[in-house]
């Protein structure tokens, strides 16, 4: 296992630090934790602190969005059926059922339907069949999800059909954008659109946004949807910044508030549920949640849940799940797609020791400095996941392929600052098609030309990263003391959230640590559940959780010093919420 390389947050300037520390009464930590995130005056601090959706920009300000709305108002005013195009991962399920979910409030509900392609039989996209199923049963206008900013040949296929198309994607566009009768992508070279990060089902919320403006209808209506936005702002790891940020607060305060019932009941299945409280104001009884929910809890509860229908089967069933409103029925789609979801793991665990073994006994891939591996046989539905655990492992970028029909397809992630797209588009005429983020990618190509890819593509990164590029980094906010981790303190922090990327939960370093006599190995071993000081202040005594750091157990159990990095988070187990550091990583003196 290569060691981590512990990055220093870089100095900011302390006379900005004083300043806001006076402003807005916080310590000087806080305060340059703000002031490292681009915080330096009162009004900044406020407007992060207590988002409002005042802030969110005039969906209008979005190229093509005046085309899409006046097509959709036509749509709806003359009658027409309208089909709701999604790709099949959470991010257009959401998209999905939150356009659907609006637009069965305006229309006949016979004049709208969803469509979600078959992972399998039509892959990534808008599909021939797709097209195909909106002419053949008089949809005259199609609006699509988080997919379709590539889809050139198909729009024009569509338009010989006489099927209109609004897209709404998210993806980086080619050299050409598709004719359709309107293309919302804030990441169009020719779109002034103020944020370039919105989620597909983000774009989707712009969308019914404009049109509620045009309708003149409550703005209310659009913001009750906000779940479904939140939703896929996690579960597609786009940056939390500045409207998603704000999208991501609101729409965990209904998730929080009242989850609709399919959201509940995939918690149920997370082992969340409510509970009987009495309002300390008024003491009427209320049910609420056990815990507040986090953006990870929508990464690594909610997510792969939604997922797994699509991964494995349909996940037009995903769909239903979002958009029911009958508790019991939402109860049954909920428990099929668990099993699902159980099913999913079995085989992204099998899959992934089958790929540790392949690299671990191939010199030549253990030397290089990507990862392509290509096994017919493996599930299409969890390469992704099983992608993102070889990076894990391995650090370096990573493409995990199989075989789909005549083609090979797959699916790559990045590591931290290498654009795998980019990398990915250099080798754009060995593909058939491929299209994604900086970090991850999906791809296909026909089966002669995989070797002649994986060494163009190795060759790319050789050249593109450094050796110490490779090496894992853990990247440190600020220096602290135990002694800093006062209620206050905590308090503040925990109003940084919603975290994620671009507004990362803090990363502290403390130095000196020791056992306070409590740690044990748990997990077979595996993890270590501390209880800690610091040998020159034994006052402040703090537990923890440091996974996969069981074989120090014995060197911490010594009480030898040691530097530690952690998270500062809220630990809910047994119905009671305790404060836990979760330890990154450790490092002793005489490593």
């Amino acid at each position: 296992m290569v060691e981590t390389r512990w990055i220093i947050a870089q100095d900011v300037e302390q006379q900005k630090v004083k300043e806001l520390s006076k402003a807005i009464g916080v310590d000087d930590k806080l305060a340059t934790l703000l002031v490292q995130r681009g915080i330096t005056t009162y009004n900044e601090a406020k407007d992060f602190f207590r988002p409002s959706l005042n802030q969110l920009h005039d969906p209008f300000l979005m190229k093509d969005m005046d085309k899409a709305v006046d097509r959709l108002v036509k749509a709806m005013k003359d009658g027409e059926k309208i089909l709701i195009y999604g790709d099949y991962d959470v991010d257009g399920t959401t998209a999905v059922a939150l356009i659907y979910t609006y637009l069965k409030n305006l229309i006949n509900k016979k004049k709208i339907e969803f469509y979600i392609p078959d992972r399998y039989e039509e892959g990534y996209g808008i599909s021939y069949k797709g097209i195909d199923y909106a002419a053949d049963n008089g949809f005259g206008l199609v609006i699509v999800l988080d997919c379709g900013i590539k889809a050139v040949e198909k729009i024009n296929y569509a338009n010989e059909r006489g099927v209109d198309f609004i897209i709404c994607d998210h993806h980086r566009p080619g050299d050409e954008i598709p004719q359709a009768v309107a293309v919302l992508d804030s990441k169009r070279n020719d779109c002034g659109y103020p944020y370039k990060e919105l989620s597909g089902c983000g774009v989707g919320f712009k969308l019914i946004t404009g049109l509620s403006m045009r309708l003149g209808r409550p703005i209310e209506e659009v913001y009750e949807l906000l779940d479904y936005v939140a939703v896929s702002i996690a579960a597609d790891i786009v940056p939390i910044t500045g409207e998603n940020r704000i999208l991501a607060f609101f729409g965990l305060k209904l998730l929080n508030k009242k989850p609709r019932p399919g959201i509940e009941a995939v918690l149920g299945h997370a082992n969340i549920h409510r509970k009987e409280e009495y309002s300390s104001s008024e003491m009427e009884k209320q049910n609420v949640l056990e815990r507040e929910l986090t953006i990870s809890d929508l990464v690594f509860l909610i997510g792969p849940r939604i997922n797994a229908a699509g991964r494995l089967e349909k996940a037009s069933d995903s769909v239903r799940l979002l958009i029911a409103t009958n508790q019991n029925h939402a109860e049954k789609l909920a428990a099929s797609i668990n099993d699902l979801n159980v099913k999913r793991r079995e085989f992204d665990n099998a899959i992934t020791e089958e790929a540790l073994s392949m690299i671990d006994a191939d010199e030549k891939m253990r030397n290089a400095k990507s990862t392509v591996i290509f096994n017919e046989n493996w599930h299409k539905g969890v390469i992704g996941i099983v992608a993102s655990r070889l990076t894990d492992s391995y650090y370096r970028p990573t493409i995990v392929l199989t075989r789909s029909g005549n083609l090979i397809t797959g699916s790559a992630r990045s590591i931290k600052n290498f654009d795998i797209y980019d990398a990915i588009d250099n080798c754009s005429d060995l593909l058939e098609h491929f299209g994604g983020h900086k970090y991850a990618a999906g791809l296909s190509l026909k089966p002669e030309n995989l070797e002649k890819f994986s060494e163009r593509f190795e060759q790319y990164v050789s050249e593109h990263l450094d050796e110490d590029e490779l090496i894992p980094e853990l990247n440190v906010d600020i220096k602290m003391d135990f002694s800093n981790i006062t209620p206050k303190f905590v308090r503040i922090l925990k109003q940084f959230a919603p975290f994620g990327p671009g507004n990362l939960s803090p990363v502290f370093l403390t130095e000196n640590v020791i056992d306070s006599g409590y740690s044990r190995a748990v997990g077979n071993k595996k993890h270590l559940k501390l209880t800690v000081t610091q040998r020159d202040n034994t006052e402040n005594v703090f537990a923890g959780i440091a996974f996969q750091k069981g074989d120090l157990f014995e060197r911490i159990h010594s009480k030898e010093p040691f530097s530690m990095c952690y998270y500062i988070e809220e630990n809910f187990w047994q119905g009671k919420t305790t404060l836990q550091l979760n330890v990154k990583d450790i490092k002793f003196k005489n490593n």
